[in-house]
């Protein structure tokens, strides 16, 4: 028999994005489906890490704070501070296990963008990333804040559609033209 949670779409969604953002890492999906499924028993267990950002009790989102914090456990998202200096940025993604394995940086000026407020060095660093055939994403937890992943530029579309189906939101750096 199967189980109840098998037709449950927003579930399936989580698991998908998990499984297509950290398929080395079965633990990010567990986590993500235990804040979905168990909200109550999620908030106890990782509460030190939910008071940093000032969760205390579930809430609708919380599977997809679930999911940024796992991905970031793992080495596998940064999260950057609206007024990030562009050189931490850089030392960020390079320390991501999604990163490309041809480095972009070296496909421009070390020092280029660097005078970019952090939304457009974000976006510059997206084309840059694109250019390798890598991507940038933003997943978005309604804060003053940029908690990105990297993933292949060829799956970007499927990241979006599985975001879409889970209700929440998702930004690709570099993909804006008007942006500089």
């Amino acid at each position: 028999m199967p189980h109840p949670h098998d037709a449950d779409p927003v579930r399936a969604s989580l698991a998908g994005i998990a499984a297509l953002l950290a398929p080395a890492h079965p633990g990010v999906a567990e986590e993500v489906l235990r804040a979905h499924d168990s909200p109550h028993d999620y908030v106890d267990a990782f509460a030190d890490r939910l008071d940093d950002r000032g969760i205390d009790e579930p809430f609708d989102g919380l599977a997809w704070i679930a999911l940024v914090d796992a991905l970031a456990a793992h080495g596998l998202l940064a999260e950057f501070d609206w007024k990030e200096d562009p050189r931490e940025i850089r030392a960020q993604l390079r320390t991501l296990e999604s990163r490309p394995s041809v480095d972009p940086w070296a496909l421009f000026e070390a020092d280029a963008d660097t005078t970019l407020p952090t939304d457009e060095f974000l976006d510059a660093c997206g084309r840059h990333y694109r250019e390798t055939g890598a991507a940038l994403a933003v997943l978005d937890i309604d804060s003053d804040c940029y908690p990105v992943v990297g993933l292949r530029a060829a799956r970007a579309d499927e990241l979006t559609a599985l975001v879409g189906r889970a209700g929440f939101p998702v930004h690709h750096l570099g993909t804006d033209p008007r942006m500089p």
